[in-house]
Formats: C-alpha cells, structure tokens, sequence
C-alpha cells in the first residue's frame, strides 16, 4: 500500500470512528451534513517543503476527502500569508482558522509550550506521543493554550534530529565560545550558556546566512531535510546526536471558536487524521534520513562526526539548570516539567532494555 493510500484509509476512518458509540454526535452530524466549511491553515515551512510543508497538504487533502468535502482547508507556507514565526498569533487572533507550527516558535509567549514539541535531551517520538495521549500531556497542554483562544493538536514528528552543520570543529566546549549559530527554543538557551550565540531564522533563510557567514552554525531538522536545503554546500562539519530536538513533535493549532463550530464527525475527522499525519511523517523522515544520511557519508566533502562527550555533558548541564530555574519561578512550567519528566525518567530504563538494547545487536 502506498504511503498516501495509507494516510488516506486513516483519515477515511474518522467518519466511523466519530460514530462509534456516540449516536448523539452522529445524529447532530447528519442533522448539519449541509454545512460547508472553508478553512485557511498557516505554516512556518516553505511551501510544499519536503516533510514539513507537504504533511500539512496531505492534512487538508486527507480532511477533505474523509469529510466528503465538507471541510475544505487552503494551506499557505510561511510567509505566503503570514510570516513563518507568527503562525500562534494569528490563529489565536481568528485571523486564519488553522496553523501548523513548532510549539518552541512561541516561547516568548508562552514558555512552557516547549514540552509539547521538543525539550534538549529529552523524549524521542514514541515517548512524547506515549506522554501526550496516556500520560496527560495533551490535557495540560489545551490547558496552557486555552487563555490565548487556541486548541491544539499533536500532528508530525521529525525523530531524533541531527546536531547541526558547523563551518569549524567542535572538538571542547570552548569551541561553542563565540559561535554565531541557528537554533530555536530551549537549545538556544542552552548553548548560550555555553558562549555561543543563539540566532532565529526560518528555513528559508538558514542556506544563504550559512553560505554568507551570517552564521557560523545551524541546526535544521535531519539529513533529509538538510539535502533539500543544500546546507552540505555551505559548511563542512555535520554533528549529531541532535541533542536539541530528540523527537521534534510538530502541532496544529486550531482557533477555538472554529473548532467549537464544527459538528463533532468533523473534530473527529480532524483529529484523527492529525494522528494519521504524525505516524506518516514519521515514516517519511525515518526512511528519507536513512538515505540521505549514507549520501552525505559518501560525500568526500562532507565530514559526519558525533560531538565529544565533554561538549554533551556541557550542554546537558545547562539544560538542567535552565529547567530547575524555571521550575521555580513558572508554577506553570513546573506543573508541566513534572509530568514530562516523571514519565521520561519511568520510560528511559524500558528504553535500555528495548530500543538501545536491541540496537546494540545490528552490530553484533
């Protein structure tokens, strides 16, 4: 079965699911099956970018087509219609019904959403989903969003990021001293505290600030991504773990009286292809990274390399204090610091036992 034939039996299965034991629900859908919605989302990707642009086309397709066009959804890259890095802002403000973004992008406006995206040396893909939907992630996480009129939804995940392409070594934490680098959210922080320089940039900025020398540095997502962008032609050094983003779960804001306008078969619709959307690119970046990385280690000009132990347990530190300092002065944070960890440090030795483990044995 092919991959969008796949995304779209998820999807198809909503108007069932949304049934299933809930007769009163069905009842009001049919009763409103007349009703059309017109919907634009907003994105911070390029448009149609590999990934994080075209899972966000395949959601409206797929929405679309399970609803039997009931819901139609104009999806604009970032910039087309609204800047990449204001996407919270004008779904909160009704100006667009929909937005697919990073919850790191809005750090400034709320702190805490963070978690619910990507945390340094924190939870791969599996456990945020395991944490957002058994472990009462997704509860806090509408929580902390109701004030600014936005409910959100877990829709795509990276996996595990690569470290980033640097224009020099890192071969000590002094490295990092001085360093002019691209990264978003709490690893920003992170190798601030290190001596470096955080610097914000959406994606289709990084390549030609790299080439320039705006930046000394940059992460992105993974060598799939990477490729597309070119960034093997503007540095040389290519490090990994991505110790910034271990699983790099995406979202998709929707404006709260939108969604309270819709008839409940068509939330489910919409929530339940976001789910198809995740398990898709998740897929889609593991596969794609696998080739890509090989190419990229094939490339003679290209030097693949894993950041000294001393530079991560650098690095590790200050995302420790970071998270303890926030902890107690956000209740907020706190609130929801506690539950991301308890449940990562409950899953990390099942993690050993299961997924290191196991991987450990390929190269037996």
């Amino acid at each position: 079965m092919k991959r969008r034939e796949f995304v779209g039996g998820l999807a198809a299965a909503a108007s069932v699911a949304a049934c299933s034991g809930q007769e009163q629900d069905c009842a009001e859908g049919a009763a409103r099956s007349g009703e059309t919605f017109e919907w634009s989302c907003v994105t911070s990707w390029p448009p149609k970018f590999p990934g994080l642009g075209i899972a966000v086309d395949n959601l409206a397709e797929r929405v679309e087509k399970a609803s039997g066009g009931r819901l139609r959804i104009k999806v604009y890259g970032g910039g087309e219609l609204v800047p990449a890095f204001e996407v919270f802002d004008a779904v909160s403000r009704g100006a667009v019904e929909m937005g697919h973004d990073a919850s790191y992008y809005h750090k400034g406006k709320v702190a805490a959403a963070q978690f619910f995206s990507a945390i340094p040396f924190g939870m791969n893909a599996a456990e945020l989903d395991a944490w957002l939907y058994y472990g009462g992630g997704l509860e806090l996480w509408r929580e902390l969003y109701a004030p600014f009129k936005i409910v959100p939804f877990p829709c795509g995940n990276t996996g595990v990021q690569m470290g980033g392409w640097f224009n020099r070594e890192i071969n000590s934490p002094a490295d990092l001293d001085g360093l002019k680098m691209r990264i978003p959210g709490l690893g920003g922080e992170v190798i601030q505290r290190a001596g470096a320089t955080p610097v914000t940039l959406p994606g289709s900025e990084i390549f030609t600030s790299l080439q320039t020398g705006a930046i000394d540095a940059t992460e992105w997502v993974g060598a799939y991504n990477d490729v597309a962008f070119g960034l093997h032609k503007a540095a040389s050094y290519y490090y990994y773990p991505g110790w910034q983003e271990p699983g790099a779960g995406l979202e998709l804001l929707v404006n709260a009286e939108a969604w309270a306008s819709l008839p409940p078969d068509l939330q489910a619709i919409v929530e339940i292809t976001c789910q198809a959307i995740t398990t898709d690119m998740l897929a889609e970046y593991t596969h794609g990274n696998a080739l890509a990385l090989q190419q990229l280690i094939d490339n003679p000009d290209v030097d693949v390399r894993p950041f000294p132990d001393d530079v991560l347990r650098v690095l590790k530190g200050h995302t420790r204090d970071i998270v303890d300092e926030m902890s107690a002065s956000d209740p907020v944070w706190k609130k929801i610091a506690d539950s991301y960890y308890s449940f990562m440090n409950a899953s990390t030795e099942n993690q050993r036992a299961t997924e290191v483990a196991n991987l450990a044995t390929r190269s037996l």
